[in-house]
């Protein structure tokens, strides 16, 4: 996500923060780059005008260049106006007083509409609440049943009629079998088209008149670029929106929809879709985006994914054999396993401070391919293996090697990293590295 954006901020901003004291022609040579960084990155042309004319006569005051730390105050200056850019704070849905909270999501074809419909119901079942899904496109002939499997999956119910019926009519209809469900929520997947047209239109204002929902969402793909932007806009004028919905946007490298959207359309981004996966529908939050765009990651969300997968007794256990350094194969082969729950490993690496610039700079390959490597390579040892990997000699390795169908070079390269590792928590236990060292 933003990786073109994050790496030409990092390299812009480490040669500010080489300088020592900026002067005005500095500041200016950097927003320089900046701003050919926003518009190669296809953010819109006025949005990029407006932050980088709010940068620079926030960074030019006296406060900033005179101060100790100059390229911190300026870096600190672009990570508040990108924060505003993107929406200024997290816009939650509105609930309604009395049950269902109607969620209308609206969208053309191919932005992942119907997915992203069983992606909220999933997040708002996990959050303790009751949904129905509604099969109101009627327009793609497989939409219904791909949301009665997706429904089926997931355990929530999806009500649906006979595709003559008019899709308002199914709404309506979907309103008052929700009321007899008792649900919480009721979520309306309505027809798209591949472009915007008066056919499309009248038939959302006609849900929209039928449902009277609390929320309009646009389902937009973020890969589309200024395409998402212009989208937004015209839903917004024509039936009006309470937000938006960016898909895909583990796919988008530069990100010039989620730069431009909300300050474009004034509608604010409410959630991102990061993957094809039922759980991989986030809360948008502008400022721990910001913070990711410019490599400060965003460990307030790696927290929260832990303490979803994490469960805190095993967290106690492995906290305490680190600090009397006893890791073995088989805790490492635990950890791997509550990673691989979190989510893939990329977008982790995005979420820790300093980590992606560093796989970066070190060439490191991040793949999930490489840690299924070493997970079959570590479950084909024996449990005796795995606790005392000094006793794996030559004939063991290459029988290890056999069963994960790896080759005993690539044991090997685990074994000596495994080794290292393990140095490097003995040294720690014994106090001679300071944490500090390790940043």
């Amino acid at each position: 996500m933003f990786e073109v954006l994050t790496e030409k901020f990092s390299s812009i901003f480490g040669r500010l923060g080489n300088k020592g004291r900026l002067t005005e022609k500095d500041v200016d040579e950097a927003l320089r780059e900046v701003r050919l960084a926003l518009l190669e990155a296809d953010v819109n042309f006025k949005v990029v005008r407006e932050f980088i004319g709010k940068v620079r006569e926030r960074s030019l005051g006296t406060a900033v260049l005179e101060s100790l730390t100059p390229a911190q105050q300026v870096l600190k200056v672009v990570n508040e106006e990108l924060i505003d850019v993107l929406g200024g704070s997290a816009a939650h849905l509105a609930v309604s007083s009395q049950p269902p909270t109607v969620v209308m999501l609206v969208g053309l074809q191919g932005s992942g509409k119907t997915t992203t419909a069983a992606k909220l119901a999933n997040h708002l079942k996990g959050s303790g609440q009751r949904p129905l899904l509604v099969a109101a496109d009627h327009r793609r002939p497989a939409a219904i049943e791909q949301l009665a499997v997706l429904g089926k999956q997931l355990d929530i119910p999806v009500y649906s009629e006979n595709t003559t019926e008019k899709p308002a009519s199914v709404c309506s209809h979907a309103l008052k079998r929700a009321r007899q469900l008792a649900a919480t929520w009721l979520i309306a997947d309505t027809g798209g088209r591949l472009h915007i047209d008066e056919a499309m239109m009248q038939e959302a204002s006609d849900i929209k008149e039928a449902l009277r929902p609390h929320e309009v969402l646009l389902v937009v793909d973020a890969m589309t670029g200024q395409d998402a932007v212009r989208a937004a806009q015209e839903f917004h004028e024509r039936i009006g929106l309470t937000g938006l919905i960016l898909t895909k946007m583990d796919g988008d490298a530069r990100g010039g929809a989620a730069l431009s959207i909300k300050t474009v359309s004034g509608v604010p981004i409410k959630f991102v879709g990061i993957g094809e996966k039922t759980d991989a529908l986030e809360t948008f939050h502008p400022d721990r985006l910001a913070s990711r765009i410019l490599g400060m990651g965003d460990m307030l969300t790696f927290i929260e994914k832990a303490e979803k997968t994490i469960e805190m007794e095993q967290a106690i256990r492995l906290e305490k054999k680190v600090r009397h350094a006893n890791l073995d194969l088989e805790d490492f082969l635990e950890q791997l396993k509550q990673m691989q729950k979190m989510g893939p490993l990329n977008q982790l690496v995005e979420m820790l401070p300093g980590l992606s610039s560093l796989a970066r700079r070190t060439s490191v390959e991040l793949d999930d391919k490489k840690l299924k490597k070493v997970e079959a390579i570590i479950l084909s040892m024996t449990p005796q293996e795995r606790r005392h990997p000094d006793t794996i000699d030559g004939s063991r390795r290459r029988r290890i090697a056999r069963g994960s169908g790896t080759t005993p070079q690539d044991v090997n390269q685990l074994l000596n990293q495994f080794r290292q590792a393990q140095k490097l928590m003995k040294q720690m236990a014994r106090g001679k590295i300071a944490p500090s060292m390790l940043r």
